[in-house]
């Protein structure tokens, strides 16, 4: 676990559970995409409403390892696995409360020009807060 460098937990709601009883898959998804876009804007400025560049998913990923159900809570952990001139590379791991491993996956952003939609280099405090989830 000490391998992520940022950490948020996320309580599961009543609605995440199936009707086999535990966290639908989709809900990892969504907790991935919360987590890191939860950064973005706290930590990198992204303006997600106005901004002139937005980070768009060309991939994700998600390996699952155990189930959890509501009521209960995750603990997220964040890492930037690469970062490209235009792209970045997240590794998410989700943890149960007993520090047991439930999934990890991969997600890709590709950061565009909001009007355009073509590539625009990753720069300034929105690097800088991507730079830091970079283990060592």
């Amino acid at each position: 676990m000490s391998e992520y460098p940022h950490w948020q937990t996320i309580p599961l709601r009543w609605k995440d559970n199936d009707v086999y009883g535990h966290a639908n898959n989709v809900v990892h998804y969504s907790l991935m995409d919360t987590v890191i876009n939860t950064w973005l804007i706290e930590q990198g400025g992204l303006d997600i409403e106005a901004g002139a560049v937005i980070g768009l998913c060309v991939e994700s990923h998600c390996a699952y390892h155990s189930s959890v159900s509501f009521p209960g809570s995750l603990r997220v952990g964040l890492r930037v696995a690469h970062l490209g001139k235009s792209s970045v590379r997240y590794e998410i791991g989700m943890y149960a409360a007993d520090e047991s491993l439930v999934a990890e996956g991969h997600f890709v952003h590709v950061f565009v020009d909001r009007e355009s939609r073509r590539p625009t280099p990753v720069s300034g405090k929105l690097r800088e807060a991507l730079e830091a989830l970079q283990p060592g």
